[in-house]
């Protein structure tokens, strides 16, 4: 058994319980601004998180909820000190997921884990945070900053991030309603978002990833508010969020069986970051649109005559559209041509 000399305390074994309350003092400020709905019952710093559901403006209503995380795109955020726009990533990965359902809405709770607790850095993580739930509109409710040594390297962390909406079951939007002849229109990510990153590590040398940062460190785009801003004028049918697995995993989940998702790779201008990735790994085109978005991060199905709307309401939001294919007969769900 190992002797002890001196009296232990966790401080001393890496864990600052008095620096970790004062930065929950200091992000109260910032999650504030998000808990503006009246709905937000409980405090900062409670046990829990408390918001009261207002189920009047529903008749069958079905809570939606995603996780997830950010994924080895926080080792380039962390490896240049560049942390403002990584919280807007954890609540895309999140949110978007909602948003293909149609709902609407309601809260957002984060994970952070860290081998050192260092207050400025996440005061900016946790910022970014809440201005992308804001953004969202989703309130920040709740949380959990974990510091744990051994765990992860001292100035190292990591995110996670869990959300809920809200909708009536009969307006869930989940691809049943799919037609022959609707069209497919793509709407414009900005970037990889937070997808591919293990890869894009692999392909570029650490002098090429400083050359890159900022195009592969820009944040993740919000597709919340503008969708729901689209479907108080037309209905959508199906909408897939392309993460990892892509076009060739994603887009068949909202395709009803019997039916086909023919994509045209020309329709759109691929973004010059993933032309560099696919030349300078030798990457083939079905392994680049397999793991990357290529450009698209929302695939929306629609009927033709209301792709025009859709598209002006879009554009309303700063996010470019193309339409990118048509729903066909097939048995493979998805044709990428």
């Amino acid at each position: 058994m190992k002797k002890i000399k001196k009296s232990l305390d966790y401080k001393s074994a890496g864990v600052d319980i008095a620096k970790g309350n004062l930065f929950v003092q200091k992000i109260k400020g910032v999650i504030g601004n998000t808990r503006k709905d009246p709905c937000c019952i409980s405090g900062i710093g409670s046990f829990s998180g408390l918001f009261r559901l207002d189920v009047k403006k529903y008749k069958d209503p079905v809570l939606v909820s995603s996780t997830d995380g950010v994924g080895t795109k926080l080792i380039i955020a962390q490896r240049f000190n560049l942390h403002a726009g990584v919280g807007f990533d954890l609540v895309g990965m999140c949110a978007n997921d909602i948003a293909t359902t149609g709902a609407k809405p309601l809260f957002f709770l984060d994970y952070i884990a860290t081998g050192k607790l260092q207050s400025g850095v996440l005061i900016k993580v946790v910022g970014s945070i809440a201005n992308a739930c804001a953004q969202s509109g989703y309130a920040l409710i709740g949380g959990e900053t974990a510091e744990m040594p051994g765990m992860y390297s001292s100035g190292e962390y990591d995110l996670a991030g869990f959300c809920v909406g809200i909708t009536d079951r009969k307006n869930i939007i989940d691809g049943s309603a799919i037609k022959k002849d609707d069209i497919v229109l793509g709407l414009e990510s900005s970037g990889p978002h937070s997808n591919g990153y293990s890869l894009i590590r692999k392909v570029f040398t650490g002098n090429e990833i400083n050359k890159f940062k900022s195009r592969l460190l820009e944040p993740t785009r919000l597709y919340t508010q503008p969708l729901l801003a689209v479907q108080r004028k037309v209905r959508l049918k199906g909408i897939a969020h392309i993460t990892g697995g892509a076009y060739e995993d994603k887009v068949p989940r909202i395709i009803p069986k019997g039916l086909c998702a023919v994509i045209r790779k020309n329709a759109w201008q691929v973004p010059g970051i993933f032309i560099l990735i696919q030349k300078k790994g030798n990457i083939k085109d079905n392994e680049m649109y397999r793991v990357f978005n290529m450009g698209i991060g929302m695939v929306v199905v629609l009927a033709r005559e209301d792709a025009n709307i859709a598209q002006k309401i879009l554009a309303g939001f700063k996010i470019k559209t193309w339409v990118i294919g048509e729903i066909a007969k097939g048995k493979q769900r998805v044709q990428l041509v």
